[in-house]
C-alpha cells in the first residue's frame, strides 16, 4: 500500500485547470522528485499536498488516512521553502525550536530534539545567531532543521536550493541527500534543475502542463524516455532531436524504422565525430566548449541538422573545420510526429533489461 497515494487530483483557479488529474503512488522512505519547466505545475502540485491550497477534486492520502480536506497544520508534513521563511529577530534555536513551543512541547525534549537536529546539519555553534549573521547555505540549513525537529511523517522542498550559488548549491544538495539517508524520511522535492532531479531521486515524476509526463528511476527517463519531451528534458546538454528528413543518411545506413514526419534522437555521447570524408555524414564545426573533464562539440551537418558531440578527450578541432559524424543507429531514439517514442535506444537501455 503507498505511503502517500493521489487519485485523480486536480487543482482549478477559476476555469482553469492548472493540475490535471494526478495518479501517483509514493512508498515510505521514498525520494521522489517532481521536476518540469516553469509552469508546469509542480510547485502547485507540492502545495496541494501540503495543504497550502485547496484540491479542486480527487483525493490524497497519507498512510492510509484521508488528509485530502484537512488543514496543513493537522497533516503531520513539513515543507522546507526556497525564501527560508526564517523569523529575523529569533536565534537559530527560537527558529528551530518554534513549532515545538506552540505545540507545548516539554522543554526539556525541545532541548534535545534541537541539539539532535543541530548536529546533524552542522549547526550546533551558530545555534545563538540570528539568520541575518548566516550565510545562504547556513539559512537553509536552518529552515531544514525547523523541519526535522518536528518529525514529519513527510519532509516537501519546494525548490530549497535555487537562491544558492553553484558552489553551495552542490554542496547543500550532498547534505540533502546524506540526510535523507540518515533519517529514511519519505521526501517530496521540487525543481527545475534536473540534475538535482538525477542525483537525489530514487524516482523522477516529470510534469508537463499540470499532467504527469512519466515516472521511473532517473537512469530509466534517461535511458528509456517515454516520448520527445521527456528525452530532451532530462539529459545535459539535452539529447539530439533531429527530424529523420535531414539525416536521411542515418536512415539509409541502419534502416531506423522512421515514419514520414517522425524524428531521430541520439544522446550527446552516442554521436562521434571523426576526420572529414569519413563517417555517415559530413558537417561543420560550429563550437567547441572545453570543460577540462569532457569536451562538447558543435556541429552543422550538410543536411543543416543541428548535433552535439560529447567526449571525454580534449580536442584539437576548431570552429569552421570540416568533419564527418559517425552515429550508431542502435543507440538512436526513434518518435513519430507527435513526439511519441516508437523505437527505444537499443544498446545501453536493452542491456538494463
Amino acid at each position: 500500500m503507498a505511503y502517500v497515494k493521489l487519485s485523480g487530483v486536480e487543482k482549478k483557479f477559476g476555469e482553469h485547470r492548472v493540475i490535471k488529474g494526478i495518479d501517483l503512488d509514493i512508498q515510505q522512505g521514498e525520494f521522489v522528485v517532481f521536476v518540469g519547466p516553469s509552469g508546469c505545475g509542480k510547485s502547485t502540485l507540492l502545495r496541494l499536498i501540503a495543504g497550502l491550497e485547496a484540491i479542486s477534486s480527487g483525493s490524497l492520502h497519507l498512510d492510509g488516512r484521508d488528509i485530502t480536506h484537512l488543514p496543513s497544520s493537522k497533516r503531520d508534513l513539513a515543507m522546507v521553502f526556497q525564501s527560508y521563511a526564517l523569523y529575523p529577530h529569533m536565534s537559530v534555536f527560537e527558529n528551530m525550536s518554534f513549532a515545538l513551543k506552540l505545540a507545548k512541547v516539554d522543554p526539556a525534549v525541545i532541548q534535545e530534539k534541537v541539539g539532535r537536529a543541530a548536529k546533524i546539519l552542522n549547526l550546533t555553534d551558530y545555534l545563538d545567531r540570528t539568520p541575518k549573521a548566516l550565510s545562504g547555505g547556513q539559512r537553509q540549513r536552518v529552515a531544514i532543521g525547523r523541519a526535522i525537529v518536528r518529525a514529519p511523517k513527510v519532509f516537501l522542498f519546494d525548490e530549497p536550493l535555487s537562491n544558492l550559488d553553484a558552489a553551495l548549491r552542490g554542496q547543500t544538495r550532498i547534505e540533502i541527500a546524506k540526510l535523507h539517508r540518515d533519517l529514511g524520511a519519505t521526501t517530496i522535492y521540487v525543481t527545475h534543475d534536473q540534475v538535482e532531479a538525477m542525483t537525489l531521486a530514487d524516482r523522477v515524476v516529470v510534469l508537463r502542463d499540470g499532467q504527469i509526463e512519466q515516472v521511473g528511476t532517473p537512469l530509466e527517463l534517461y535511458d528509456r524516455p517515454a516520448n520527445q519531451f521527456v528525452a530532451q528534458f532530462i539529459g545535459t546538454p539535452q539529447m539530439n532531436v533531429v527530424a529523420a528528413a535531414d539525416l536521411p543518411a542515418l536512415q539509409g545506413f541502419t534502416g531506423l524504422p522512421v515514419a514520414p514526419g517522425g524524428f531521430v534522437g541520439l544522446r550527446p555521447e552516442n554521436v562521434r565525430l571523426c576526420a572529414a570524408g569519413e563517417g555517415m555524414v559530413q558537417g561543420k564545426v560550429e563550437l567547441v566548449e572545453a570543460l577540462g573533464a569532457e569536451t562538447l562539440i558543435y556541429v552543422s551537418t550538410s543536411q543543416g541538422a543541428q548535433l552535439v558531440a560529447r567526449q571525454n578527450a580534449r580536442t584539437s578541432l576548431r570552429a569552421g573545420e570540416a568533419v564527418g559524424v559517425q552515429i550508431d543507429g542502435a543507440a538512436a531514439h526513434v518518435f513519430d510526429a507527435q513526439g511519441r517514442v516508437t523505437r527505444p535506444a537499443q544498446t545501453r537501455s536493452a542491456q538494463a533489461h
